[in-house]
């Protein structure tokens, strides 16, 4: 998974799988979730429930179903950063092939204002060496 700065191995759950025999649409939101928390306590030695962001937007793109037993891995990537906003690009694997790439933007928040705030420096700086950028 060239070009990703972290990849994180999904186990596929029975209750994943819808009537169609494999990983119900939704479910997938719930795998880029887990690469997500993965990647914030990587970079940020800290829980994502613990870190002052909220999730504003969430997009995927389907290629091919996944099924009970595949081999899956989601791979995650910050491309840039914004004044108050980290988008993130996945990509979806099943048995090393393409199933979804998708992108989610997480904007820091401040729980008593209810509001966005810049990113602080140390994200940036922490997220810039994690990514190389």
């Amino acid at each position: 998974m060239a070009d990703y700065s972290l990849a994180v191995d999904i186990d596929v759950r029975f209750n994943d799988i819808d009537s169609m025999g494999h990983v119900n649409n939704a479910v997938y939101a719930t795998y880029l979730e887990e690469a997500r928390v993965a990647y914030f306590e990587e970079v940020f030695a800290e829980s994502l429930s613990e870190v002052d962001s909220v999730l504003a937007h969430l997009e995927l793109d389907y290629r091919k179903p996944i099924r009970h037993g595949d081999d899956v891995t989601v791979a995650l990537r910050v491309p840039e950063l914004g004044e108050s906003s980290v988008p993130m690009e996945y990509e979806v694997r099943a048995n090393g092939e393409v199933a979804a790439t998708g992108e989610t933007i997480q904007v820091v928040y401040d729980r008593e204002t209810e509001s966005s705030v810049p990113i602080p420096e140390q994200w940036r700086e922490q997220i810039r060496a994690f990514e190389g950028l």
